[in-house]
């Protein structure tokens, strides 16, 4: 499988709970923070969800 990096770029306040909890479930926890996962369904399904709070690369 392809890997996938990715960095959370916007801040998490004031967003919804659902959001808050699949950006921490992705394992980023800090602005700026990077994290390599493999490129899953069901990673990319969490992805998508908040993709406009994330910078994605493939690796």
């Amino acid at each position: 499988m392809a890997k996938v990096k990715l960095t959370l770029v916007k801040s998490l306040i004031g967003r919804k709970k659902e959001h808050i909890a699949t950006v921490n479930a992705l394992g980023l926890r800090k602005i700026r923070k990077e994290i390599e996962h493999e490129e899953t369904p069901q990673i990319k399904g969490m992805i998508n969800k908040v993709s406009y709070l994330l910078k994605i690369e493939q690796v």
